[in-house]
């Protein structure tokens, strides 16, 4: 049965998540921290700030370490497969149906409507981990994290990427 939870968990979010990695992540996020209580919201945080860091698509690279935390190797290939599937079957079946509509009107305005719902949902997942780091971490860390984030991105232009790993390591050295 817990197979099956993987396969509809991620399957679910991914058909749903329109738009790629930042839509889907709050639908992920429902399915395994709300809905089948898989991780916490803390644990789930982490893997998010560890699959920024790793190259390749967000989606796949947690699907792959929560089927493997759940349901092991099995779990693993299943999640993968649950994450990947409604695009590949949208690109083969839509394929000329998008080559067709690609420039029409009503789908760029159906894209551009999409853009604010997703806005919100990824401000939701920011309020949540923000909280939840309140009440772990401090608020001495918290906003220290957020100030140095800040200025390293915005300030010094330097990558997010980079900006994650010296939060893991500062988190490594004085959170643990």
């Amino acid at each position: 049965m817990i197979y099956w939870d993987i396969f509809v968990a991620f399957f679910i979010a991914n058909l749903l998540g329109y738009g790629g990695g930042p839509s889907t992540i709050p639908l992920i996020q429902n399915e395994v921290v709300n809905h089948y209580e898989w991780m916490t919201l803390q644990e789930f945080g982490d893997l998010f700030a560890i699959a920024n860091v790793l190259p390749g698509p967000i989606a796949t690279k947690m699907g792959g370490y929560i089927g493997y935390q759940v349901g092991g190797v099995l779990g693993a290939i299943i999640a993968l497969t649950a994450t990947v599937l409604p695009s590949a079957v949208a690109v083969i079946l839509l394929y000329k149906f998008v080559t067709l509509f690609k420039n029409s009107p009503q789908v760029s305005l159906m894209t551009k409507a999409v853009q604010p719902i997703i806005a919100i949902l990824l401000g939701i997942l920011a309020y949540q981990f923000f909280s939840s780091s309140f009440e772990t971490i401090g608020v001495f860390h918290l906003l220290f994290l957020t100030l140095l984030g800040f200025l390293l991105m915005y300030k010094l232009k330097i990558h997010p990427a980079l900006v994650i790993v010296i939060g893991l390591f500062y988190g490594g050295i004085f959170l643990s």
